[in-house]
């Protein structure tokens, strides 16, 4: 399959320095070497235990997430028994690792291009909404999406559905016209929802496979908005709704993703500007808190710097 990979952002990332998860990372390797030499029971486990959730906290992950974490880490490691002359260290991460994985990993999978795939057979265009709050990268990663399915053999057509914001039209199809997609839009304070629902009836007409749905970025805590993005979802009955969410906001983006979930149901996430995340706790909690799966992560302003999710790729950043 064509289109964007590890591989070829690793190479990229070979050059720079190396900062990617770079706090959570030490942390993580002063809590392993602490483990391995350490008695592995009672009061100085627990003691061990409370500063790495704290260590956890001070990353960004969410605090459910890191109880979780570490209680996981506690029933693990108070049943480990080390076989003589073994390697406590390398027990120790795989433990760790595994705990991570299981928080990493969602109840569901989605493989976007799979849906798009499905919904050509039908003879009908996947029908995607972004949501999430100003600032994220949005509108951008909307841009990324369509030439990801560009790149891969589908066509994609965008509708601007944020007509609050003072620019944004012009901004969607800035992007868009780079990637080559067409953009649906209305006058600015038109009803959101009825350019949503133009753009499917052309992209039904015109036998366009996904229909990508900008939204106004909503502050969480902005009921009337937040009610608004809701009637665009129930008019535009999407196939899957993805939230758009900031590595760099830290436990905010995971508030924001959250909170979004007791208006819409999301069926996916992706991360933007991870290429600048030296925590990571977003990542780590996200798609535990929502239990959806991160579909991809944003690493960068180029057009091809979406990046498909991979657990271990994480892992290895953090464990290594």
């Amino acid at each position: 399959m064509e289109g964007p990979s590890w591989g070829s952002w690793l190479e990229r990332e070979a050059e720079k320095p190396d900062r990617l998860f770079e706090k959570l990372r030490k942390n993580v390797v002063g809590f392993v070497d602490k483990i391995s030499k350490g008695e592995l029971k009672g009061k100085a486990l627990d003691e061990l235990l409370e500063d790495f959730k704290l260590t956890l906290l001070e990353n960004d992950v969410a605090l459910p997430v890191a109880e979780h974490i570490c209680e996981s880490l506690r029933v693990r490691i108070e049943t480990l028994t080390f076989p003589r002359f073994s390697d406590r260290e390398k027990h120790v991460k795989s433990i760790l690792r595994d705990v991570l994985f299981e928080v990493l990993r969602s109840e569901s999978q989605l493989i976007l291009i799979d849906l798009v795939r499905k919904k050509r057979d039908s003879g009908e265009p996947a029908i995607i909404v972004f949501v999430g709050i100003n600032g994220t990268g949005k509108t951008t990663t909307i841009a990324k999406v369509a030439h990801f399915l560009l790149k891969n053999g589908y066509s994609a057509i965008a509708a601007c559905s944020d007509t609050y914001r003072t620019g944004s039209i012009e901004q969607l199809e800035e992007h868009a016209r780079r990637v080559n997609v067409k953009t649906i839009k209305h006058r600015y304070g038109a009803d959101p929802a009825a350019v949503a629902f133009d753009a499917i009836n052309y992209a039904r007409s015109h036998g366009i496979n996904c229909v990508l749905i900008d939204t106004a970025g909503r502050i969480q805590t902005d009921k009337n908005l937040m009610e608004e993005m809701k009637k665009i979802v129930r008019v535009a009955n999407p196939d899957f709704t993805i939230f758009v969410g900031d590595a760099l906001a830290g436990n905010d983006a995971t508030a924001q993703a959250e909170e979004f979930v007791k208006y819409v149901d999301i069926d996916g996430s992706i991360l933007t500007k991870l290429d600048a995340d030296a925590k990571g706790g977003s990542a780590i909690s996200i798609a535990y808190i929502t239990k959806k799966p991160i579909i991809f992560f944003g690493t960068g302003q180029k057009y091809d710097d979406l990046i498909p999710f991979d657990p271990d790729f994480l892992l290895d950043r953090i464990l290594e």
